[in-house]
């Protein structure tokens, strides 16, 4: 099958593309399509879906008036994840759905958003979705490390998601910013750590970060706030870790938005002595 931007090209009167050089109104004022001797190019295509599809989220959100726990999980996908830490990554965000799923009132709370980074750059492999519609796709390794750019994409997907809540008229409890890595970036990282910490520190997130085996601890307590150092993965644990986050986000759901939350022990981290 072609794809969807050449199906919408050949045929928007299909699609609800109004006619070139007429408004088309959105919650965020009028949107006019080209002029009549402007082509009805992809990018002016992939413009206006953009405008439907955040329309749809709008009316998801008001269909589940709940209140939304939003966790967001930045993945290192890099060759040094390769083998064994891939395969039990992917296995640990598969038990994580699972464990949320087992809980009636955390599945419609809890929206999951996922960021690689590593093969194929700087993916959005998901973007906010609660738990009980979320599919989680199995993650590849390969490539470099672009931590900064991640945290950067992470950091706007979150703002975005904070906006929508806010237009939908739903209350949402302080986001989760979970970045695993092996705390090796290749690109430059220290302006996007800076204000993924400056954010915590206005409480517009909780932000943890947790280093896999052979991490580079020293570099990985840089990009971590100063109020929450970093842990260290034991072995490959991370179906223990992503247990632990379950449990995390069935307690945060479960409580009022502003309340104060005792976190589950954290058996799967190693701790200095």
């Amino acid at each position: 099958m072609e794809p969807l931007v050449d199906r919408v090209i050949a045929a928007p009167e299909q699609y609800d593309i109004p006619e070139a050089g007429t408004p088309a109104e959105t919650d965020r004022g009028p949107f006019h399509a080209p002029p009549p001797a402007a082509p009805l190019d992809s990018a002016y295509i992939w413009l206006y879906w953009g405008i439907l599809m955040s329309e749809l989220d709008l009316v998801q959100l008001a269909e589940n008036p709940d209140p939304r726990a939003p966790c967001l999980l930045l993945l290192d996908t890099s060759a040094s994840m390769s083998g064994e830490p891939i395969r039990a990554l992917n296995e640990g965000l598969t038990l994580f759905k699972q464990d949320v799923m087992g809980d009636a009132l955390a599945r419609r709370r809890v929206e999951v958003a996922v960021v690689g980074f590593g093969n194929g750059g700087v993916r959005t492999v998901q973007n906010f979705i609660t738990v009980e519609q979320w599919d989680p796709q199995e993650l590849r390794a390969g490539g470099s490390t672009p931590l900064g750019q991640a945290l950067k994409v992470g950091l706007t997907l979150l703002r975005e998601r904070k906006d929508m809540y806010k237009r939908a008229g739903l209350q949402y409890y302080r986001p989760w910013l979970l970045l695993i890595t092996d705390g090796e970036p290749t690109d430059s990282w220290e302006d996007s750590a800076r204000a993924a910490q400056d954010e915590d520190f206005r409480r517009g997130l909780l932000f943890f970060v947790v280093g896999v085996e052979r991490a580079n601890m020293e570099k990985i307590g840089r990009i971590a706030p100063a109020e929450r150092p970093p842990l260290k993965l034991k072995g490959l644990r991370f179906g223990e870790l992503f247990l632990w986050l379950s449990q995390s986000q069935q307690a945060v759901s479960h409580s009022r938005v502003g309340d104060q939350l005792a976190l589950p022990p954290i058996g799967w981290a190693e701790v200095d002595t």
